[in-house]
């Protein structure tokens, strides 16, 4: 059952393969209790052919949370926000931004972008399906298109369809010559051009991503749009969420990172018990919490070794903590 009140999008977590899976999910939410959280990218085809619970299964605490689908079938995608409204999930959305050559073959994804009108045709099947909101995330252009006109009419022909928010990764995608590692960096970011589709469609929920860290330029930013999503930094510096959950939301939310750890040591038991879950799937989400701490390195280490994390002891979450404070910062790599 979706959460009553849902709080706005005014900070959302990314969606990243191999790293917001729902165990990062449920530490993130530990850290900022009401940003949006989104699954990594699932396929159309791992849903209708593979594990549904597998790919689907979250915890009520995550809410609220959406499901980020890769397709572009019109009624793969309808079947498929079908399940994330059984599912329990808050959000449902299409992603058109992710360049990599996989997704090209499987023609969506940021390759989507040059075929507005079906995009249009897919969020016109989704909201038919469902009666959760229907977002899209995507870049602001493809390759050598660099002209505003081309995201402006995306956005225009695809909000025709109905979707309200946007989720814009401002810088291109370029489909050839750039690995997808390259793509989240080498492309320049122009954040005014998701200043101007806020300008052009005030009515529209604009967020903004890509490349932003700090707490200011996070605030500025949120000011300016509807919202922000922030991806390597909320995973590889998880301690900032709390920051930006203060900045965006509580200016009273002051967490303690010792129960942050006191928290995933009650979910690694749980996971253990219900799922069989082993603790490096948990503990390797968490391994910058530590960052800027003395004994942060004791910390990394701890709970990267093969031969501790063998035994799925979620003391061991507790044990690598005391390394937390035990060497001089100055010591620290």
């Amino acid at each position: 059952m979706n959460t009553p009140a849902l709080p706005p999008r005014r900070l959302a977590i990314a969606p990243m393969l191999d790293w917001t899976d729902r165990h990062c999910r449920h530490f993130h939410r530990l850290l900022a209790p009401h940003a949006w959280l989104y699954t990594e990218m699932v396929t159309t085809g791992a849903l209708i052919h593979g594990d549904i619970a597998r790919h689907l299964r979250f915890n009520a605490p995550e809410h609220p949370v959406a499901l980020q689908l890769g397709g572009s079938e019109p009624a793969d995608l309808a079947h498929c926000a079908r399940l994330a409204e059984e599912w329990g999930y808050d959000e449902v959305n299409l992603n058109c931004g992710c360049p990599s050559e996989r997704v090209q073959r499987g023609a969506f994804g940021a390759c989507l972008m040059n075929e507005p009108q079906l995009v249009a045709e897919c969020v016109a099947a989704m909201r038919e399906a469902t009666s959760l909101p229907v977002t899209v995330k995507h870049r602001i252009g493809i390759d050598q298109i660099e002209h505003y006109d081309f995201v402006r009419d995306f956005v225009e022909t695809v909000s025709r369809a109905g979707c309200q928010t946007f989720i814009v990764h401002a810088r291109n995608a370029w489909l050839k010559g750039l690995s997808p590692k390259e793509n989240r960096e080498i492309p320049p970011l122009r954040y005014e051009v998701a200043h101007q589709l806020k300008a052009d469609f005030p009515q529209l929920e604009i967020l903004l991503n890509g490349g932003l860290a700090d707490t200011a330029s996070i605030v500025e930013q949120a000011g300016r749009l509807d919202g922000v999503m922030i991806g390597r930094e909320a995973y590889q510096n998880p301690w900032a969420l709390s920051e930006w959950e203060r900045a965006l939301f509580d200016a009273d939310w002051a967490p303690d990172r010792a129960d942050i750890i006191e928290g995933m040591v009650r979910y690694a038991e749980q996971e253990n018990r219900e799922h069989g879950t082993p603790l490096r799937a948990i503990s390797r989400h968490m391994l910058g919490l530590a960052n800027g701490l003395p004994g942060a390195k004791g910390f990394r280490r701890m709970l990267s070794d093969p031969n501790l994390l063998r035994d799925a002891r979620p003391d061991l979450l507790r044990e690598a903590w005391q390394q937390v404070g035990k060497r001089p910062a100055s010591a620290e790599s």
